[in-house]
């Protein structure tokens, strides 16, 4: 068995001048190993173990790898869903706006697949569009490949939590010899489905470390499709990362310091880290959520890496260097000081409980796939934000205020986490080099942000609180 974690090389180009709502601290600096000439925006999942012809229980997999993986069932009976679905909060009349680049060939098939085996109804609408321009033909590369293995999870896990939302598909294309690829496509897509009022909320599972962009202006001037959204009170989430404290430069040499990532450190997006879950086959907790950190766990980097580790396998957070600290995050300043802390918020993401997700294009067997990441807490979350947009009629906006605003009330739908943290060791140029991240704690905090949620109390705060 062999997983890979899938790297998209793409530049960071400057389209637009600085944007209001930010302040530069600075200028982006790498270290002198890691070439800060391109931008590399990756997807944030990671394949957890071999393909099987049937979704794996918890109690197989658990007994053939000493791992959990959880089903769709679980995941909403751990989230407290089912007695919001029976009062009918479904996510019905919004729609939740997945964006991936090249997306999946045969994502119509597997989501169909996948609602099939669980009993979940179809969303009311499922479409693909490619505003930035059209998707080369699909051929089953890594790259590919692993893009085409994020969109899959991001749709079937989006839909497990809103099952009545609609979902938009918005695939977008990297054109490979203009030397300018990834986000500007997505900034083009996004203002796209804003302008013309297709979507609530928008998820993405992608992300690039702050040094990676040539210059701070360069990464501001990509902002323009999150001020939109606020504009358009259209939320927007992004996943926080998958390497704890340290995250991926160029060549996939990671950062020998505590980096963080954008989209997810921008103060209009909000940002999504990970947790662990410990459920039993029904999906109750047996034991508190913490923070996801599977990089000293033998077991589970057998399971990924077919080593013992320890490598790089945790939720990102920390201090941005681009973007200080926004009033939102006034009340946790002892936290985050002057500058914008990430994550936000939290949700399952730890490959020591990933989630079952069906897949059947070409470059990997068609089957059922333990996957994990904070691509899984992203949809996850983008789900319950689409409930509470169905709770408050009307699209929510920037939430972030709201978040750190019931957290500081102590809102009952806010869980909060108090143990682990995101250190993170890894073997580079032959030597075994600790990232030092940070540690839960009561409140606030750069591990698990706020915390993570029991949406059948936190979808009516939320929808009461945000404007």
């Amino acid at each position: 068995m062999r997983v890979s974690r899938f790297v998209v090389a793409a530049t960071g180009a400057a389209l637009l001048a600085a944007v209001p709502g930010a302040t530069a601290r600075g200028s982006v600096s790498a270290p002198s190993s890691i070439s800060p000439t391109a931008v590399l925006i990756h997807p944030d999942v990671v394949y957890a173990g071999s393909v099987s012809t049937g979704p794996p229980t918890t109690a197989q997999c658990e007994a053939a790898f000493d791992v959990a993986c959880y089903q769709p069932a679980q995941i909403q009976e751990a989230y407290d869903l089912p007695a919001l679905f029976s009062d009918g909060v479904t996510g019905k009349g919004e729609t939740i706006v997945i964006v991936d680049s090249f997306g999946s060939p045969t994502i119509g098939h597997d989501l169909k697949v996948f609602d099939r085996t669980f009993g979940l109804p179809a969303p009311p609408s499922f479409a693909v569009i490619q505003p930035a321009g059209p998707v080369p033909p699909y051929r089953p590369d890594s790259a590919r490949v692993g893009w085409a293995g994020e969109t899959t999870l991001d749709v079937e896990y989006a839909h497990t939590m809103a099952p009545g939302a609609n979902i938009l598909l918005v695939e977008t294309p990297t054109s490979e010899n203009e030397g300018t690829t990834g986000f500007p496509q997505i900034v083009t897509a996004e203002e796209y489905v804003i302008d013309h009022g297709l979507g609530d909320v928008i998820s993405q599972s992608f992300s690039a470390t702050e040094q990676t962009f040539p210059s701070t202006q360069s990464l501001l001037a990509l902002r323009s499709a999150y001020i939109d959204a606020a504009k358009h009170d259209v939320t927007v989430l992004a996943a926080s990362g998958d390497s704890g404290a340290a995250d991926v430069g160029a060549g996939g040499r990671y950062y020998p310091f505590a980096v963080t990532s954008w989209p997810d450190s921008d103060p209009l997006v909000t940002g999504v880290g990970g947790t662990q879950l410990q459920l039993d086959a029904a999906g109750h907790h047996t034991a508190p959520d913490s923070v996801w950190n599977d990089t000293f766990s033998v077991p589970t980097n057998k399971f990924i890496f077919g080593d013992a580790g320890p490598n790089p396998l945790a939720g990102g957070g920390g201090l941005s260097i681009i973007f200080p600290r926004p009033s939102f995050q006034d009340g946790v300043k002892a936290v985050v000081g002057h500058q914008r802390g990430v994550p936000d918020i939290s949700m399952s993401a730890a490959c020591n409980g990933g989630v079952d997700a069906y897949q059947s294009f070409q470059g990997q067997a068609a089957g059922w796939y333990p996957v994990c990441g904070t691509s899984e807490a992203t949809p996850l979350f983008a789900g319950v934000v689409a409930l509470a947009d169905q709770v408050a009629g009307h699209p929510l906006g920037v939430i972030n205020p709201a978040l750190y605003s019931l957290s500081a009330s102590g809102a009952p739908g806010i869980v909060d986490v108090t143990s682990g943290d995101n250190s993170v060791s890894f073997t580079q140029a032959h030597t075994l080099q600790t990232v030092t991240g940070f540690s839960a704690r009561p409140g606030y905090d750069l591990a698990s942000g706020v915390g993570t949620v029991d949406a059948k109390s936190f979808v009516p705060e939320l929808a009461q609180t945000a404007r």
